[in-house]
């Protein structure tokens, strides 16, 4: 947990989705609203929750920079053609 809170976190290495899982559609979903992952939307909205949807543990609802918001469907939205165009970060 130390390093969600530090904020000089850069990711180590990056890579492209194969196939789709539930963390790769949460990743989708933060990557459209304009963030690399779920520890950067934490350290830029500081003490921002982040709703999920019960049922699937899918994104709900996030808060873009310019404090719009994007709101999430109960179901997968991150289609098999833009798995690819995911990507996922190692610290």
């Amino acid at each position: 947990m130390a390093c969600i809170t530090h904020n000089n976190s850069k990711p180590k290495s990056m890579s492209k989705a194969r196939e789709w899982t539930v963390e790769v559609e949460n990743l989708f979903r933060f990557q459209q609203a304009g963030y690399r992952d779920e520890l950067e939307y934490i350290q830029v909205k500081q003490g921002a929750l982040i709703e999920k949807w019960p049922d699937s543990g899918f994104v709900k609802k996030l808060q873009r920079r310019d404090d719009t918001f994007f709101y999430y469907s109960r179901k997968r939205e991150c289609q098999d053609l833009d798995v690819h165009k995911v990507r996922v970060y190692a610290y």
